[in-house]
């Protein structure tokens, strides 16, 4: 019912009960005789009524407020690592049993390796002597498996044995001498023997320890054992230990240190490579990877053991500004290319929009990849390669802004109202820009819109195939690139998931979003 309607029946009430008061006449343009709604407000008013346009507009509120206003009271950083730690084998130590020969040369004599092979040659033949470069040298056995190689002058110049005598003191080097003498006499069983240089007595006691005043200097083994790491010094009882385990065929044993620290140790044989290796067991501080969500990491951690949560919501942050700033890029020259082709027509128009089929025919895809892997390989910063990409993407999307603001202009230039603003002298640059452009923002806006959603999947794609946004910088797609194998993608869904979940949500508002503004804009459409 009107308000005039209403107005009457006031009026005539007042009449019929005798009122003393005067008929209250409004005027035409009072705002309590006709109540118009500006433009504005019958659009919103439209878009409103739309409940899965409203939808959407609340899932953009919360997707905005979970990207946005989330990163901010994360307690953790965009790139903050986590570790723990956790119990693995770790490679420890090689062990071989010394079944071949093995050659030590003195210091200053040349003992390379093809005098060795004829000495190996000599030991298997059973000869004496053997010559090289029309140089004898004379193979001596001075014990079990040990030989002594020397000079017609009697000069030794180096030794071939299979027990091996290892120091037993730390950073501790054995001259020749010393193993000379000490193999000697305990290929013989002897119990002591003493370096001719130094004059310095020593014993060997059982199992082969060698000591000297009662000071423990090295011991001898046939079995051979090297740590893996340079910087590990491996115990006299650690050996015994090992040989010991190697001798049984125990696959694993535990041995405690000099510290007090007991450790468990498998032992794997390498039949290709005839040894031993050892895996210490050992708790070792590592990256928390692919942890479960628990009250610390609501939605667990990623490979790189950074808190999924908080990746996501930076990640939402990327994704969104990355779509805003395409667009924008997109609009500012699809809006000036489309409104100067609309406008003059003719051959700008034609000039114009042969342009825009070039860029049309242009394979962007391909393009894409190929920049990326450029970017890959001249090692461009993530920040630098990000602002390349919005570039790019925004380069290659204007062509569809261009051709629609172009075809709503011509339809506009021949109105009356740009009649008049040619009558009353404005220029050019206010004619397009400031009448002719507004009329077109209502398509513009819903085109925006529902390009934003597009582009958010584009960088999506390009992410997962790695020429998007890079490491250590977060978006919804390089998230689930971490779903790189089908163990991943089976085992741990909070890895991939949640970042799907928000792109559907995000491009479905966007263009739910989209479709209301549209049919908000057409005054023709029913409710």
């Amino acid at each position: 019912m009107s308000d005039r309607q209403n107005d009457d029946r006031e009026t005539g009430a007042g009449a019929s009960g005798g009122s003393s008061a005067a008929e209250v006449a409004y005027a035409l343009d009072d705002e309590r005789r006709v109540k118009v709604l500006s433009p504005g407000a019958m659009v919103a008013k439209r878009f409103f009524r739309n409940r899965i346009a409203v939808a959407g507009l609340a899932i953009l509120a919360v997707m905005f407020l979970f990207s946005f206003v989330g990163g901010l009271i994360s307690p953790y950083a965009e790139d903050e690592l986590f570790y723990t730690q956790t119990l693995q084998k770790k490679e420890y130590a090689g062990a071989v049993k010394n079944d071949e020969m093995r050659f030590l040369g003195a210091e200053g004599q040349d003992f390379g390796s093809i005098i060795q092979a004829q000495v190996v040659l000599a030991v298997t033949t059973s000869k004496d002597v053997v010559t090289y470069r029309e140089v004898n040298y004379h193979v001596t056995q001075e014990g079990r498996d040990f030989y002594s190689v020397s000079l017609d002058d009697g000069t030794v110049i180096g030794i071939a044995y299979k027990d091996v005598v290892s120091s037993s003191v730390e950073g501790q080097k054995l001259g020749f001498d010393f193993v000379y003498a000490a193999l000697k006499a305990y290929t013989n069983g002897q119990t002591e023997f003493t370096v001719p240089a130094a004059g310095t007595r020593h014993e060997i006691t059982e199992g082969g320890v060698v000591e000297a005043d009662g000071e423990e200097l090295a011991f001898i083994s046939r079995y051979v054992i090297n740590p893996i790491a340079p910087d590990v010094f491996l115990t006299r009882a650690f050996q015994e230990e090992l040989a010991l385990a190697l001798e049984s065929g125990d696959e694993s044993f535990a041995f405690t240190d000099e510290n007090g620290v007991e450790s468990e140790y498998f032992i794997e044989y390498k039949p290709d490579v005839k040894n031993w290796i050892v895996r210490q067991e050992t708790y070792t501080r590592t990256y928390d990877r692919y942890a479960a969500p628990s009250a610390e990491h609501w939605l667990g951690t990623d490979r790189n053991g950074m808190d999924m949560l908080t990746r996501l919501m930076y990640g939402g942050r990327v994704s969104l500004v990355i779509g805003f700033i395409v667009e924008l890029i997109s609009l500012i020259i699809g809006v000036i290319l489309g409104g100067l082709a609309g406008y003059f027509g003719s051959w700008v128009d034609f000039l114009i929009m042969r342009i825009v089929d070039i860029f049309y025919c242009i394979p962007s895809t391909p393009i894409i990849i190929i920049l990326g892997a450029a970017m890959d390989t001249m090692g461009v910063d993530p920040k630098i390669r990000m602002l390349y990409l919005m570039l790019i993407l925004g380069f290659l999307g204007w062509p569809a802004m261009a051709r629609l603001v172009r075809g709503q202009i011509l339809g506009l230039r021949e109105q009356e109202f740009m009649v008049a603003t040619e009558s009353s002298g404005l220029r050019v640059s206010r004619r397009i820009f400031r009448h002719l452009v507004p009329n077109v923002i209502p398509q513009l806006i819903v085109s925006c819109t529902m390009g934003i959603g597009s582009t958010i999947l584009i960088e999506a794609t390009l992410s997962f195939l790695g020429l998007g946004v890079k490491f250590p910088f977060a978006s919804w797609g390089n998230i689930i690139n971490d779903v790189n194998n089908t163990f991943v993608l089976q085992n741990y869904w909070f890895i991939w998931i949640p970042a799907g979940v928000c792109i559907l949500l995000t491009v479905l508002a966007f263009n739910l979003v989209g479709d209301g503004l549209r049919d908000a804009f057409d005054p023709k459409m029913k409710r």
